[in-house]
Order: structure tokens, then sequence, then C-alpha cells
């Protein structure tokens, strides 16, 4: 494998602070690398660095000129007064414009016939077509659909859908993702896995989501404390493998610890008079101190906060309904929320989620029903937005602002200094400026102050959001022990499984359908019905739609329906056949079961192109 990019002695501050120096990294053809480590280790800075977003202090970036990098910024940023169609579709382009004009055109209420005659030529002439569907596809799984929609009328959400939309149309030699799995629903997320491993793709992300990151990538590189290290196996390897490395660390610092203290003994003990020889000796002790004091002490988040007492009756829903501009959002919904409830709230973009969380919360009033809460219920609502900090304030006094001082689990009281720290915010950095906090760290304190709220009723909105797998895992076993109600809004399926007993599903027509079991089971059980119903009855072929356009195929064209009808034969033997098996394998067999069902998912998915395709030609025969 080649080389495509490397960083050669790279080095950068931020801050006044460095957060790495004489740093080397390489990226391979066919290499796809997650990249991890805490909250403001310098993942993101790095990502810009290698994606030459800006230069770095020291050290320099190598690559072929030719080599195009695709980049995904955490939060990223768009010309001013650009549409959607504007940023999405390349002016150097000619497929893309061609596609561009005929996605405006259909837009319309009533297309010019001819115009739409002469682009249908044009985008045949170019072989266009395939390209046109690869890019609806790839806006439709995005929720993107109104081309002509001005940028800055999108949520951030949106946003940053329409910059990965853009950057997969691409598909550049090298993709750069911070975060990408960040406000995609799960279905649109397992998509994305499927496209990211499809061909021999070079990808290099940041990513809090361990299954994301399993199914992407096989190559881990971790950034500590300014330090590469590299693993070539999955996440499970990695966490192995780093548990190795940071024994042997701490073996090696004790020793050095050991050594300086009896050198320290000799120093103090030492004549002034010194010697050639007792000179190289103190030399050698300043070089032993300062490795030592490189060295921190590795920190974990200590969640214990205290849980305010829970009476009999907490949350009651009885018949509610809601809808927002005529679109029912909530219909009939009643529920009676019960002590140690563990609820995993589910559904695509748009289905709701954040109403439901709205309407429970009381910051909205319910059109139709009744929503009673208890009087000892007290709410720690932790929003997907975030807080609003002020930039210019020091992050204790921000915490100071609730209270001085906190009670933990164990009767103690502590101080909100000692607070700070327990959640990895050392004293330096709780006297510095929110401004100087990178987004992870600024959602940990954000995460912290509705901690403090002593909550018996936890509300997390996609609290994966820019939080190190650090934290989370430390956040998963606080969630594990917390004795309240819990609902869970994530896309991070490997937290709704851990922590969710029961699920929402907002199905997008107004039913909150209720689930007994996690998300892979829910997913499991979706699966073995559709295959039932595949089974059941055979897949029909839907007759060819009529058309104005009354063109005869070329050759080409008649040969592509050719083998796009022996390509859908094949397919539907192949998922009866995989069908059959999955009926035989006993029920318990989860694992077994899942193989099974992605291929069939798999293999549907294709007959779907397939068959997309001999319809678009069909069609063209009337």
């Amino acid at each position: 494998m080649s080389t495509l990019i490397a960083a050669e002695g790279l080095g950068h501050a931020y801050h006044d602070e460095w957060l790495f120096k004489n740093l080397t990294l390489g990226i391979q053809t066919g290499q796809r690398v997650a990249l991890v480590g805490i909250n403001g280790a310098g993942k993101s800075t790095l990502l810009k660095l290698l994606a030459e977003r800006f230069a770095p202090l020291e050290g320099k970036i190598v690559k072929n000129k030719s080599v195009k990098i695709g980049f995904l910024d955490q939060e990223p940023s768009f010309p001013d007064g650009y549409s959607i169609s504007d940023f999405i579709f390349s002016l150097e382009n000619k497929q893309q414009q061609l596609i561009k004009e005929y996605e405006e055109l259909i837009e319309e209420p009533n297309p010019d016939e001819k115009r739409l005659n002469r682009l249908y030529e044009e985008l045949s002439e170019h072989n266009a077509w395939e390209y046109e569907h690869e890019i609806k596809t790839i806006l439709s799984r995005m929720g993107i659909n109104h081309l002509q929609q001005k940028i800055s009328t999108l949520s951030g959400g949106q946003k940053k859908r329409l910059a990965l939309a853009k950057l997969l149309i691409e598909d550049p030699e090298i993709y750069v993702l911070d975060e990408p799995t960040n406000h995609l629903d799960i279905d649109t997320i397992e998509w994305l896995e499927k496209l990211l491993t499809s061909g021999n793709k070079t990808i290099l992300l940041v990513t809090h989501d361990r299954y994301f990151l399993d199914n992407v990538c096989n190559t881990i590189v971790e950034l500590d404390r300014g330090k590469i290290y590299n693993y070539n196996g999955n996440y499970a390897y990695f966490l192995e493998k780093k548990s190795e490395r940071e024994a042997a660390d701490e073996s090696t610092f004790q020793k050095n610890k050991n050594l300086l203290k009896k050198e320290l003994e000799w120093i103090r003990r030492m004549p002034q008079a010194r010697t050639t020889k007792s000179q190289s000796r103190i030399d050698a002790f300043y070089d032993l101190e300062a490795k030592t004091k490189q060295r921190t002490d590795n920190q974990t988040v200590t969640l214990n906060v205290k849980m305010a007492r829970q009476g009999n009756k907490i949350l009651e829903l009885e018949h509610v309904g809601q809808s927002f501009d005529e679109k029912k959002i909530i219909n009939d919904f009643s529920y009676t929320f019960k002590k140690a409830d563990r609820i995993g709230l589910a559904g695509k973009n748009g289905t709701g989620k954040s109403t439901f969380l709205n309407l429970i919360t009381g910051n909205l009033v319910p059109e139709k029903g009744t929503i009673s809460t208890g009087e000892t219920t007290v709410y720690g609502y932790y929003k997907q937005g975030g807080l609003s900090f002020n930039e210019k304030e020091r992050v204790i006094d921000i915490v100071k602002s609730d209270a001085e001082y906190i009670k933990m689990a164990d009767g103690s009281t502590i101080s909100a200094s000692q607070l700070l720290t327990l959640f990895l915010f050392p004293p330096k950095k709780q006297h510095g400026m929110v401004e100087k906090l990178s987004g992870g760290e600024k959602k940990r304190l954000h995460l912290m102050k509705v901690l403090m709220q002593n909550p018996n009723f936890l509300i997390l909105d996609e609290p994966t959001n820019d939080l190190d797998i650090d934290t989370l895992n430390v956040l998963e076993e606080f969630l594990e022990n917390f004795p309240g109600v819990l609902i869970l809004v994530s896309h991070d399926r490997y937290l709704l499984d851990k922590m969710s007993e029961q699920l929402f599903i907002m199905e997008g027509n107004g039913e909150v359908t209720i689930y007994n079991g996690n998300y892979s089971e829910y997913r499991i059980s979706l699966e073995t019905e559709k295959v039932k119903e595949t089974k059941s009855s055979k897949t029909e072929i839907p007759a060819p739609a009529p058309t104005t356009l009354n063109k005869k195929l070329t050759y080409k064209e008649q040969k592509e329906l050719d083998e796009a009808e022996l390509k859908m034969a094949e397919l539907e033997d192949k998922i009866k056949s995989l069908t059959a098996s999955l009926l035989t394998i006993e029920s318990a067999d989860y694992l077994k079961m899942q193989t099974i069902t992605k291929e069939i998912e798999s293999y549907q998915n294709s007959l779907d192109q397939v068959m997309e395709k001999w319809m678009a030609l069909s069609e063209k025969l009337n």
C-alpha cells in the first residue's frame, strides 16, 4: 500500500499550550483509521492540519498535489447567500451542472417539456443517469429534498448533513471526518457504514460511536498526551493493547520516581564544590525530573452526585395528542412511568422526539390529553443543543453560579472546584475562560451542570455527541447505577443497547409504539417480520409508469435492460434461499440471525437499485 498523506514532525499549540510536538503519522491507501483520545487532546486540530485547513506551527504535511481531500468539520461553514443547490453542485463538473438543471426543473409545478427533453438527451449523452441516481440517493438519505432552500434557513443538524452529502457526492481520495454520525438517525448511520466500507476508500475519522468505529475502521490511532500510538485492529483489540501499554508506562514511571527520589537525596547531600563527574550526574537528574513531570496520573470522571427522593407518582400521560402544521406528531398516547424505567426514545429525524421531550418536561402544553407530574419528580434535562456559555466567563464561575458546594451520593459535600477536578477540569482550566475549552469539554461541563441538580428523572438527548469514549464509558457506569427514571435519545446503538430496557418508537405518523427490549432486539424482530412477509408473498415488479418522452432504446440500453432482468432473477433467488435458511435458526442465536438478515438487506437494496434501473429503461419503451 502507498502512503497518501503523512505528517512529519508536526507540532501545534492552542492558546499558548502545545497540543503535540514532533508528531509523525502516515495514512495509506485503503486504510480506514479512527483517531481516538480524550477531549482536549487535539483530535480535531490534527484532522484540520491533515486536511490542510491551516498550517502547523512546526513540521509539515506531505502529500501528492493531485490527491483530493474531503473534510467534514464538526461545525461546517457555508458561503453567504448560497442555496442547497449552489453548494451541492460543482461549477467545474458538467454532469453535476446538468443534474442540477434537471433537478431544479422537475421541482417546478409545470416544467417546460422541451427543456426537459433536451436535458434528458444531454444526461444520456454524458452517461449521467446513474450519477444522478447516486446523488438523489445521498441527498434523500440526508433528508435534503428542497434544492432551492437557502442554507441560512437550515438548523445546525441539517447543515452538518448537507456538508456530509456534498463530501459523499464528491467521493474524494481521502475522507477526513470529524464526528460524521452526529445529527444522523440510526438507519442513516447504518447506510453510511455500508457506503464508507464499499470500494477501497481511505478514511481518517473521529467518532464516539463504538459500533460505527468497529464496523468502518480497520486501524485505531490514539492521541495521548501529545504522542501517537497505532493499533491495527478493532476497538476491543485497542482496549486490550492500550491497557498493556499503560501498565508498562506505570512500571517505568514508578522506577523513574524511585530513582528520582534517590537522586534528589544525593543532590541535597552533595557538597558545594562540584566536579565534572558530579555535574554530569546533576544534568541526568534534571533530565529524569523533566521526564517524570511530563507524566500525569490517569484520571477518570467520577459521577456520583446525590439523587433527589422519588415518590410513588412520577409522571402520567393520558391520551396525549400533538400536531404541528396539520402533521400529527403524537396521536392518543398514554403511559404511566414507573420507578427505574429505562426507556430509549427512537425514530427517524423529524418524527417528533424533541416534541415528546418538551411535552413531558412541561416546555410544551399538549393539544389533547393530560400530563401529570409527581410532586417529588426532579428533571435533569441534557439537551442536544447544549448550553449557551459566556465565552469570556471563567469555568469555575459558571459552576459557582449554580452552587458553591455540592452534595454527593455518599452524603459528603464538596466544593465547586473539587467537583470540576472530578470531571477532569484541573485548576488551570477551572480558572481559564470557557473559550479555551474544546467542544467536547463544553459538553462535559454541560453534563456536569445537569447532574448538579440532583435529578431523579434524567433525560439525555444525544449525550454522546462530541464526548470522548473515556468519558462515555464512565457515563455508562453512572447510568447503570442510576436508580431513577432514564429517558435516552441517542443514535449511539451501543449506548441504547446497554442502557435501555424498553423503547418508545416514534413512527412518524403520530403513532408511538412501545417495544419491550433494547435496540438490537428490536431490529432483529423487524428483520424477522420482513423475512416472513417476503416468504409469504412473491416480489412483484410494478408496471412501468407512462411517460411522455416516447424514446426508443439504444443497443447499449437494450443490453442493460436484458442484464437487469437476469440480475433481478438472480438476486430474488438469493433472497429466497437466505430467507429459508433464516427460518431454521434457533431464535436465541442473535449473532447468526443478524448476519443473515444483514445479507438479505444488502441483496434487497441491490435488487431495489437494479429494479429502479429496469423501470427507467422500461419506461422509454412506452
